[in-house]
């Protein structure tokens, strides 16, 4: 279409709109609403045969920029202002052409951006994968699926055992393996070392207080006989670093000891030398590894007049919960998020849990079971006076500060892994945030299969009488049913 021809086509939208506003007695009804118009002051006539002269102009404009027609982006009718004074068929009897003949197409738009993606825990980054294509993908399925491969044959291990002299026999039977058959320097506790002092064992060692904080250097793993309670005075004589964890199943509950002490040294023999299972993944095709799971910490300090009070920092592995003690009132915590307030909680109490304490008091308070693997902080409160206050799962960067407000009622009181008790006062407050250092428990298959079979043993999770399948006669008649409410 020329120039001419369609300023002729536009002179003949122009007419059209002129004529069917002469048509009306008076353009003033068209403004009676009480919301101003417009273009106050203008008639409709006026006002459409001024947006003709802008639309014409505008066209002409098109016209000139683009000689071979409009593109996929113009709208000729938006030109012309109201659609509804615009007749199909009469005002654009001349306009015939494809708009698919000017689709460009992928291939003349602009290149996609280069873009990286990060990984960052707060202190180090790494990159995920992005494809040329700018697709964004993990670089690997999972980040939290670890093995325990040794450098060289470990040589030094501790031995921990659950309070009292009930296993005692096996105790020893552990110490004896280690010392004897596998050559290796064996550190007990020592009120153990003290009991042991008849066997005259010389590769049995102990340590003295002062040397407790510089255990983790010397110390290749540690074996826990006895239950869930050996491996949480684990955590807690390593107050940083820990060495990898193999655990027994010798106490009451056992969630996290899923290794029997019937297959003791073969166990052990796998601790030390790899399993044979996992020769796939052999490092210099020598020693191989087992399947660990790093599970999280949550680091606690407590503050007092705006500063942390000494020798008051905790390494947590199941929980810290702040509750009101013997007080008769309910307890007032606020809870912020990086310095800002989330929320008010009135309540028997609060805690904060890790995915591993997910199993322990959290569960019982209606908190989410979370696998170990997950990076994530639980918050859940204890018998909250209020009918929407939900447990919620946190990401483990999240960094929480449980603050006693000056308006509270009564104190509060804080323990940590239900040790350390003690009185928080107004204005006190407890900071938790991820620690850097995780408990790493050796598996005894792999990290999924280990959790539910301790969900199974445990917890009898989901056990139901199984649902009876439908009797020959009764089959036919649900059948027949079926049948019935799809043809009606």
């Amino acid at each position: 279409m020329d120039t001419v021809s369609s300023q002729a086509l536009l002179i003949r939208q122009r007419t059209h709109l002129s004529a069917s506003c002469s048509s009306h007695d008076s353009c003033s009804k068209f403004f009676s609403s009480t919301r101003p118009p417009r273009h106050a002051g203008r008639t409709r006539c006026q006002q459409q045969n001024q947006e003709a002269e802008n639309g014409s102009r505008r066209m002409r404009q098109k016209f000139e920029k683009y000689p071979d027609g409009p593109t996929q982006m113009d709208t000729p009718i938006a030109a012309y202002g109201h659609k509804r004074d615009i007749i199909p068929g009469k005002a654009f009897e001349s306009v015939a052409f494809d708009s698919q003949d000017h689709v460009r197409g992928p291939s003349s738009w602009p290149p996609k951006a280069d873009l990286y993606l990060v990984r960052t825990d707060g202190m180090s980054c790494a990159r995920e994968t992005v494809r040329a294509s700018g697709c964004l993908s993990f670089s690997c399925p999972s980040t939290q699926q670890h093995l325990l491969v040794w450098k060289t044959k470990p040589s030094c291990v501790m031995v921990l055992k659950k309070l009292g002299d009930e296993l005692m026999p096996d105790f020893h039977a552990v110490v004896e393996y280690l010392g004897l058959e596998q050559g290796m320097q064996v550190v007990v506790e020592p009120h153990e070392h003290a009991k042991m002092a008849h066997k005259e064992w010389d590769f049995v060692d102990t340590f003295t207080e002062e040397e407790k904080a510089r255990l983790a250097v010397y110390i290749d793993f540690v074996v826990c006989v006895g239950g869930d309670g050996v491996i949480l005075h684990a955590s807690y004589l390593f107050k940083r670093a820990i060495p990898p964890v193999i655990s027994f199943n010798m106490g009451s509950l056992g969630f996290l000891t899923n290794h029997h002490f019937r297959s003791m040294q073969d166990d052990l023999k796998e601790v030390i030398f790899g399993s044979e299972s996992l020769e796939q993944c052999a490092i210099d095709g020598s020693m191989r590894g087992v399947h660990i799971t790093l599970r999280m910490r949550l680091f606690c300090e407590v503050f007092r007049d705006g500063k942390p009070i000494p020798g008051q920092q905790y390494e947590v592995l199941n929980e810290v919960v702040v509750d009101r003690g013997a007080n008769p009132y309910l307890t007032k915590i606020e809870c912020y998020e990086q310095g800002r307030l989330i929320t008010k909680v009135q309540a028997d109490g609060l805690m904060l849990a890790t995915p591993t304490g997910s199993t322990a008091y959290s569960v019982a308070a209606g908190g989410s079971m979370v696998h170990p693997n997950v990076p994530a902080i639980l918050f859940t409160p204890i018998c909250a006076h209020s009918l929407s206050f939900r447990p919620v799962i946190l990401p483990d960067y999240a960094e929480l500060d449980l603050k006693i407000p000056d308006d509270a009622r009564c104190p509060a009181w804080v323990c940590f892994d239900g040790k350390q008790r003690q009185e928080l006062l107004k204005g006190d407050h407890v900071r938790v945030r991820m620690s850097p250092n995780p408990v790493p428990t050796i598996n005894k298959a792999d990290q999924t299969t280990d959790w539910f079979e301790s969900l199974d043993r445990c917890f009898g999770w989901n056990e139901r009488v199984e649902q009876k399948p439908l009797a020959p006669a009764d089959q036919s008649k649900a059948v027949s049913a079926e049948t019935h409410n799809g043809s009606g």
